[in-house]
């Protein structure tokens, strides 16, 4: 146990989710919907697996689902990512916290549009009855939420509920849709920011990719909180 809350505390030191140390509940929480927003290229995926790793190495069960990639691309691309966490912490490879990544995560591919939350649903009660996996986290990488619609999140919103399940989005924005609603919330996730209960912006800038919490549960985001990241590895900075 010792050990492995040394990982932790090394891994929250440089994780993308320091950000929410400094907001008000720490977190996301069971049923609740977070979201990462960004253009394209700028970390989404990155993120989203530093969110996963973060879970995982505090003993909890995720399931990561793709909606764009297979899943030997998205396991490849959490070796990179967890290679690059080593690296940043200065530790050895161990065969213990790899053991924990393949035996606390569950991979989900619904590739070329066949995702739908019945299907969604139908797999987690699979996972649950089947092999006794309940997951505490979904990451959900790729949901077009230009067509996802409100029914869609609400949807989630209420599988994340029925399942005792936070859920991690990305979300893609564009360059030239500037417009954000009264909240300060941008496209596209102006019109239903109130079905999410986080919402983080991924801001690229000259002296690295910025992170920006614009909303925090009940409350709009504090504009002074914000943490930079190396723009290879998506680790926190300083």
């Amino acid at each position: 146990f010792k050990r492995r809350w040394e990982i932790v505390k090394d891994f929250i030191s440089v994780s993308p989710l320091k950000i929410l140390e400094q907001s008000s509940r720490r977190g996301l929480g069971p049923g609740n919907l977070g979201v990462l927003i960004a253009r394209a290229g700028v970390g989404k995926t990155a993120c989203l697996i530093h969110i996963a790793l973060d879970r995982i190495f505090r003993g909890e069960k995720l399931i990561h689902v793709s909606l764009e990639e297979g899943p030997e691309k998205v396991s490849a691309y959490y070796n990179v990512i967890y290679n690059d966490l080593l690296k940043a912490l200065n530790r050895s490879d161990d065969d213990e916290y790899r053991m924990r990544i393949d035996r606390n995560r569950m991979i989900l591919a619904y590739l070329n549009q066949s995702f739908d939350l019945d299907r969604l649903e139908a797999n987690l009660k699979n996972l649950a009855e089947r092999l006794d996996f309940r997951p505490n986290t979904l990451i959900i990488d790729g949901l077009d939420f230009e067509k996802a619609g409100r029914d869609t999140l609400e949807g989630l919103r209420k599988t994340g509920r029925t399942f005792g399940a936070e859920i991690w989005f990305s979300a893609l924005s564009h360059r030239h849709i500037t417009e954000t609603n009264e909240r300060g919330i941008p496209h596209p996730c102006a019109a239903i920011d109130d079905l999410l209960s986080i919402i983080i912006q991924l801001v690229p800038e000259p002296s690295g990719i910025f992170l920006r919490l614009l909303k925090d549960h009940d409350k709009p985001g504090d504009p002074n909180i914000n943490v930079r990241l190396d723009p290879n590895t998506f680790l926190a900075l300083e």
